[in-house]
């Protein structure tokens, strides 16, 4: 069985400070350094490139992420100009290269990439020397300055971009804002921009009103990487019904995110980051395992009335390392304990596949460029 990551952060180890290429006891045991600014202790890092190979990940959507100060941010230290935002981006996208230079990764870039990386991965009884595919993505639209950049954007790698993250972005309202916000004065030209290049437009960590009404304006492909459903657990960061049926009715994935904030009922969350919420005054980590997580997998199928457009998207250690996953996740490593889980409940072999990987297999080689 393979793993395929709908949402992992993996340039937040840029700021963090944190060298990926080793063991993750070797990342977790890392001595401090002066000026080092981790986003969570190092001791909580939930994934590696050999952990990743360890517990056969073979790909994720990884992602760009820079949330630049505004009024109205709820996100620490965001770079204060444009012009800052623009080079934070371009740093983490020639991160994920270097990475590819030295054999680390393959950035995939095409239908085709997906597919011979999958076969290949598929094919290895031995996984600790391959490649780990990466697909790019960017979680809110920050860093992209004017829609006519993006095909500069596309050149570097980039396939997949949200409009917001936490608080008001560039072109729309993410989700932290409280108030809803929809589309800015340029986020209809960045969708029509991402239609004539084929990107693919990412919905999760958007406001219900911004996300309704992209959707009216975008015609291109839609997912959801790291998106719980409201039904189950009430915020502002789930979404409800009707966004999650247009995902499905557009032919997207949904990718269950890990965050134990978006796993459990016992408490609704406040997005907005006006009220300081810490998980251990709520719940404990033992409250919250992967069954809540095949729960949402399995409200997902429900919905779709198959197996077709659920998956992971762990926002692996974008959600506050491994004392914000559930009680059985200490590492990336451990989704495939998802399988077994699945399995009681009455899921088979095929369908089990199309959660683990091969759905976003499918997607973004249906929708990634021919070449």
């Amino acid at each position: 069985m393979l793993v395929f990551d709908g949402d992992y952060p993996m340039a937040l180890a840029v700021a963090s400070n944190r060298d990926l290429t080793r063991p993750i006891d070797e990342v977790r045991k890392a001595p401090p350094i002066a000026g080092g600014s981790p986003h969570w202790s190092d001791t909580q890092t939930m994934a590696s490139l050999p952990e990743m190979r360890r517990g056969r990940v073979a790909a994720a959507l990884v992602k760009i992420v820079v949330d630049q100060w505004r009024q109205g941010s709820i996100m620490p230290n965001g770079p204060r100009s444009d012009d800052l935002a623009y080079a934070r981006g371009v740093g983490q996208a020639a991160y994920y290269r270097i990475l590819e230079t030295r054999g680390e990764a393959r950035i995939l870039r095409t239908r085709g990439d997906v597919a011979t990386h999958v076969k290949t991965w598929e094919q290895a009884e031995e996984t600790s020397r391959l490649p780990v595919g990466f697909v790019l993505g960017m979680e809110g639209s920050d860093p992209v300055l004017w829609p006519d950049q993006l095909p500069e954007w596309y050149a570097l790698g980039l396939r997949v971009i949200s409009i917001g993250h936490y608080g008001p972005a560039r072109y729309g309202g993410g989700t932290g804002t409280g108030v809803n916000e929809g589309l800015y004065e340029n986020g209809p030209a960045l969708l029509k921009k991402m239609d004539n290049l084929r990107m693919i437009l990412d919905v999760t960590h958007t406001s219900d009103r911004c996300v309704r009404e992209a959707l009216g304006i975008f015609t291109g492909p839609i997912l959801a990487s790291h998106q719980n459903c409201r039904a189950l657990v009430p915020g502002e960061r789930q979404h409800p019904d009707d966004i999650l049926k247009a995902v499905i009715e557009r032919g997207g994935v949904i990718g269950t995110s890990m965050d134990t904030w978006m796993l459990t009922d016992k408490v609704e969350k406040d997005w907005s980051g006006r009220k300081p919420m810490k998980r251990t005054d709520y719940f404990t980590r033992e409250d919250v395992t992967l069954e809540d997580a095949a729960n949402h997998i399995d409200y997902v199928n429900q919905l779709a009335g198959n197996s077709l457009h659920s998956a992971i998207g762990g926002d692996t250690d974008g959600q506050g390392g491994a004392e914000g996953a559930p009680a059985d996740v200490d590492t990336v490593a451990d989704y495939l304990k998802l399988v077994p889980i699945l399995e009681r409940r009455g899921y088979k072999l095929p369908d089990i596949e199309n959660i683990m990987y091969r759905n976003w297999q499918r997607f973004f080689e249906k929708h990634l460029p021919s070449g």
